[in-house]
């Protein structure tokens, strides 16, 4: 008998679910009550911040979407992001390579490898994803300390390749005097996004990520190797970490081998508030899209309505609650009402 939930993948691809409406609605509503408020965050100026600042969480969380979905919990991307990408960086400064492609494929091999380092421990250890994942974390960070350094690369001694990388607009446009634009790298991110989309929607190998999260044990009778399908997910969460390190530090001017460190709680907490179940077998990508808007919503918009930043994790926090309180009661009556079917 085929669950409700193995249906996911297809019914999410044909309409909206009650959390992305909502989402929705949330996001629209605060957008007014902001610009009534400042009408200056109506502007060409802020959607270039917000697509230029939220592509590298927004890519982040692509990956984090899909190991929860599969059950797991990867706290160390942010160690991977900050390896692969500064390695990449110095090996480039120091043999001279000025190419961006360089840059990305060495950021993007190092991602892949410590990804297979955290699927291969997960899966031979049989411990908790998080708990694995936190102390892999220490680890890929104390190899980067002790092999690479952590000396930062000023913009003076950055390729040019990545500075050029940095000022890549897709559309550009004035405001104000000054050159603005939609920054290439969200034009990646929705590359990433179509990626995933279509591997999780219409491959096996997607709808098997949602089989070991709703059941391991039933996925391994059916067939499934949860080994093979983790040597995709972490992998593929290792490659996107490494490119939003390299678009951060592109965009950033500044490579700084500690910038991303402390980032995870905040992509998590994005993701879960679009929607995806912790415990694994449920979420949308789109989900996940709008839950990482509203989060750069409230990261950048305070300051339009004269609140101190400091109020920032408040406000998410705050979010995050109410999402997964409006997530999990939602479930409990869709329970209900399938117990009361049965009967």
């Amino acid at each position: 008998m085929t669950r409700q939930a193995d249906k996911v993948p297809l019914l999410r691809a044909k309409k909206f679910n009650s959390m992305e409406k909502t989402l929705m609605v949330i996001i629209v509503a605060y957008a007014i009550i902001v610009s009534v408020i400042n009408p200056n965050f109506l502007s060409l100026g802020t959607l270039a911040d917000l697509t230029r600042n939220g592509t590298g969480m927004a890519i982040l969380a692509a990956g984090v979407y899909v190991i929860m979905i599969a059950g797991g919990i990867d706290v160390s991307f942010p160690a991977v992001a900050i390896m692969s990408g500064y390695t990449s960086v110095v090996i480039a400064v120091r043999t001279g390579i000025d190419s961006m492609l360089f840059i990305v494929v060495v950021a993007a091999l190092i991602g892949a490898l410590l990804g297979t380092v955290n699927a291969l421990l997960i899966h031979w250890l049989e411990l908790p994803t998080f708990i694995v994942t936190l102390g892999t974390s220490s680890i890929f960070y104390g190899l980067m300390t002790t092999l690479v350094g952590t000396k930062p690369v000023t913009i003076s001694q950055m390729p040019k390749s990545m500075l050029s990388f940095g000022r890549w607009n897709v559309i550009s446009f004035t405001v104000k005097g000054q050159q603005n634009g939609i920054a290439g790298f969200f034009l990646i991110a929705v590359i990433v996004y179509a990626a995933v989309w279509f591997v999780m929607n219409h491959t096996t190998l997607g709808h098997s990520v949602y089989a070991i999260g709703n059941s391991e044990e039933s996925a391994r009778r059916a067939g499934l190797s949860p080994l093979h399908i983790k040597l995709f997910i972490y992998p593929l969460m290792g490659v996107l970490a490494a490119l939003m390190a390299i678009i951060s530090f592109s965009n950033l001017k500044f490579v700084d081998p500690t910038s991303i460190m402390g980032t995870e709680l905040t992509v998590i907490a994005a993701v879960v508030i679009g929607g995806t179940r912790i415990t694994g077998g449920y979420g949308t990508l789109l989900g996940t899209f709008l839950g990482v808007a509203l989060v750069q919503l409230l990261n950048n918009t305070l300051v339009f309505m004269g609140i101190q930043s400091s109020w920032n994790n408040l406000f998410i926090g705050a979010v995050m609650i109410a999402a997964v309180v409006v997530i999990y009661y939602g479930e409990k009556r869709r329970n209900r009402r399938n117990m009361s079917f049965l009967v």
